[in-house]
């Protein structure tokens, strides 16, 4: 399959703010009592099921994948950016990484017990999120279990070049309802099981939207 070219700019952007991103970009310690209890619920329904490793798709600097490790998750990520990876590799030296991409991923059929994709889904064109869905389903195994997080609009289409700290870097990003995103997991054969909106904090303009998804029996 050829890689989807605006992966390009996502990859070349991440690389430039890499470093930025690790020091600013809050740890799951810090983040509210509702996202920590989201994950934690994840990775105990993840636990429960027993069906596999769980993979954080777009994992940035692995501190969300060392989080899930933490919670007794057997958790690996994979990421876009290769200074991303290396960042992670050199934060999490046990823990495995791998440059990567969520509309092709290196992994088997059914091998996967757990998808993550934590504020990773967000700069996929919408037209092309059934392909990263249809991959998130091939790959889980029966009764696997997906977290998506992110931020839903009102089919937003957003450019930004200074997002992380001093290096421009542009990013493309789209917020769409979470209405559709539940369609389009529905469409691609996963269950979603449950959704919570979160409204914005103070320094915040949109609304968070975390999704549990299952791969039916």
């Amino acid at each position: 399959m050829t890689e989807p070219s605006y992966l390009d700019g996502i990859r070349e952007s991440y690389d430039t703010v890499a470093a930025d991103y690790a020091k600013n970009v809050k740890s799951p310690a810090e983040l509210d009592p509702l996202s920590r209890s989201m994950l934690a619920a994840f990775a105990e329904l993840v636990r429960s099921a027993d069906r596999g490793p769980v993979a954080d798709v777009g994992c940035g600097p692995g501190k969300v994948t060392a989080h899930l490790a933490g919670l007794g998750l057997s958790a690996f990520g994979i990421d876009v950016s290769p200074k991303m990876i290396e960042l992670a590799r050199e934060a999490h030296p046990d823990l495995r990484f791998a440059v990567g991409s969520m509309t092709a991923l290196e992994i088997g059929d059914h091998e996967l017990g757990g998808i993550l994709a934590y504020y990773s889904t967000h700069h996929t064109p919408p037209e092309l999120l059934p392909v990263v869905f249809a991959e998130f389903h091939r790959t889980l195994a029966s009764g696997g279990q997906l977290m998506l997080v992110g931020r839903v609009g009102n089919a937003e289409h957003l450019r930004r070049t200074h997002t992380y700290g001093d290096p421009p870097a542009s990013f493309e990003s789209y917020r769409l309802p979470a209405d559709r995103i539940s369609e389009l997991l529905e469409q691609a054969g996963l269950v979603v099981t449950a959704r919570l909106l979160q409204a914005p904090e103070e320094d915040a303009k949109r609304t968070i939207a975390s999704f549990m998804a299952r791969k039916p029996e």
